[in-house]
């Protein structure tokens, strides 16, 4: 299946003041987080990429018209030429379309609608989200019913906690908002076309189409409590950089692979 991946947005939040990057490239380890992103859909076979091109388009169109297969890949220098062991990128396909600057969600996708052809159902994607969930199941789950959207629901991140308040203002309880009932979008989404005619134009993808799907029973949910990190800020986008070099980084489940064999995926709850 094709992936549809939302990566024009200005990202204030992550940005450092210092430089224009755009949210999806910056870096963890030596890689941008599309990067880590789109690795994960190819290692679950899904190779075909339309990006959604808006603010710092440029960014990312010069990343992988100069991608350099040596800074994550084994190779042989012999007699002055570079032998590649592995590669990452030789068998993708990426379109790169521009969908405007500010452009919502909703409206990127609908621009890109004519680079879906042919495709039933689609995968679809922030490019600033990180998970070892497993892919495959979410989709089969999907494909099984008749839906026409499914995104995944993750438990509330952070450390905050709820407070049960009585009529008298005395505290009945306190619960981390991680234990509580809660759920919120997880940024992954399998799509089938009929998603188009719920989104009008300027619309956004969740607000608009998923809600409308939802009053009609025919939103899809795939709770996950295995790992699942956002990058909505610097400090988020530091941690992940450190955990990396750690070894810590559990989403890269190519590394797994190639070190282990065929890796054996967590389940959803």
């Amino acid at each position: 299946m094709k992936v549809v991946l939302f990566c024009g947005g200005r990202g204030t939040r992550m940005r450092d003041g210092v430089t224009d990057l755009p949210k999806p490239m910056q870096p963890v380890g030596p890689r941008p987080l599309i990067w880590h992103v789109m690795r994960y859909y190819a290692f679950h076979g899904h190779k075909e990429f339309v990006l959604c091109l808006g603010y710092g388009a440029e960014h990312i169109k010069s990343f992988f018209l100069t991608y350099q297969e040596t800074a994550s890949n084994d190779f042989v220098l012999r007699d002055g030429r570079v032998e590649m062991l592995s590669t990452d990128i030789s068998d993708w396909s990426i379109s790169f379309v521009h969908t405007g600057t500010d452009s919502p969600i909703g409206e990127r996708l609908r621009r890109v609608r004519e680079h879906l052809d042919g495709e039933e159902m689609f995968l679809a994607n922030y490019a600033d989200v990180l998970t070892d969930a497993p892919l495959n199941e979410m989709v089969a789950r999907f494909a099984a019913s008749d839906a026409g959207a499914s995104m995944m629901v993750v438990p509330p991140p952070g450390t905050f906690h709820c407070v049960e308040l009585g009529e008298d203002g005395r505290v009945g309880g306190i619960t981390p908002v991680t234990e509580m009932p809660l759920w919120i979008n997880g940024g992954y989404f399998v799509l089938r076309r009929e998603v188009f005619d719920q989104i009008p134009p300027g619309g956004d993808l969740v607000a608009d189409a998923c809600a409308a799907m939802a009053k009609e029973g025919r939103l899809l949910a795939y709770p996950y409590r295995g790992f699942w990190r956002p990058t909505d800020t610097v400090k988020e986008r530091v941690a992940l950089d450190e955990e990396y070099d750690r070894g810590e980084r559990p989403w890269a489940l190519w590394e797994e692979r190639r070190i282990a064999g065929v890796a054996t995926l967590p389940r959803a709850v």
